[in-house]
C-alpha cells in the first residue's frame, strides 16, 4: 500500500493579517521529501525529519488565502498525495470566545463530554477544531452552541480550540479561543 499524508494546520482556524500558521505534513515515510503545493503550483520543498514537515507561513496577506496540499515524494516520483488544506486569511472583527469542557479535561473512557464555545455576539456560529484534524469537528449555530461526544475514547484526546464568525454580506471572524487539552483516561 502507498504511504498515507497527513494534512492540518497549527494552529487551526482563519488567520488575520500579520499572523501566522504552519502547515504541518506528516506521512510513515522514513527517506524522501515533502513538496507543498498552492492550487496545484508548486511552492516548496523539505526533506523529510522524523516523519514530518512543518511549512510557515508568517506575516500572513490575502495572497496566502487558498488551498494547499503535500506531495511525499522519492525524487521524481509520487509517493502520496494529501487532502488539500484551506488556509483563511481575515480581519478579526468580532470578540474572542470562550471554550470551556465539561465535566473536566480529564474524564474516563466512556464518558459523556460537552465542549462549549461561547461569544458575547447575537448570532455568532463557531467551529470547533481538534489539532491535527484536517476538517473541522463541527460548526455550532447560536441556537446550539455545545458540541457534544459521547462515549469518548483515546482518540478524542488532544488540544481543542473554536472560532466563530457571522454571515452578513461577507463573513466576519473571531480570533481563535485559548487551546483547552482533553485528556481520556
Amino acid at each position: 500500500g502507498a504511504p498515507t499524508i497527513s494534512i492540518f494546520l497549527k494552529p487551526p482556524g482563519v488567520i488575520p493579517p500579520g499572523g501566522s500558521t504552519t502547515i504541518c505534513c506528516s506521512c510513515q515515510g522514513d527517506n524522501g521529501n515533502f513538496v507543498l503545493y498552492k492550487k496545484g503550483r508548486q511552492l516548496r520543498s523539505l526533506e523529510l525529519r522524523g516523519s514530518r514537515a512543518e511549512f510557515s507561513i508568517s506575516n500572513a496577506t490575502h495572497e496566502d488565502t487558498g488551498p494547499y496540499s503535500c506531495h511525499y515524494m522519492d525524487g521524481d516520483t509520487v509517493l502520496a498525495r494529501s487532502e488539500t488544506v484551506d488556509v483563511m486569511v481575515q480581519e478579526f472583527r468580532l470578540p474572542k470566545p470562550v471554550l470551556s469542557v465539561l465535566p473536566g479535561h480529564e474524564v474516563v473512557a466512556g464518558s459523556y463530554v460537552t465542549f462549549r464555545c461561547t461569544i458575547a455576539h447575537s448570532s455568532a456560529g463557531c467551529f470547533l477544531y481538534l489539532e491535527g484534524q484536517v476538517k473541522t469537528l463541527s460548526l455550532l449555530s447560536k441556537e446550539q452552541n455545545d458540541f457534544n461526544l459521547s462515549h469518548v475514547h483515546k482518540g478524542n484526546g488532544g488540544r481543542y480550540s473554536c472560532q466563530c464568525f457571522t454571515k452578513g454580506a461577507s463573513f466576519e471572524w473571531s480570533a481563535v479561543s485559548k487551546t483547552l487539552d482533553l485528556v481520556v483516561r
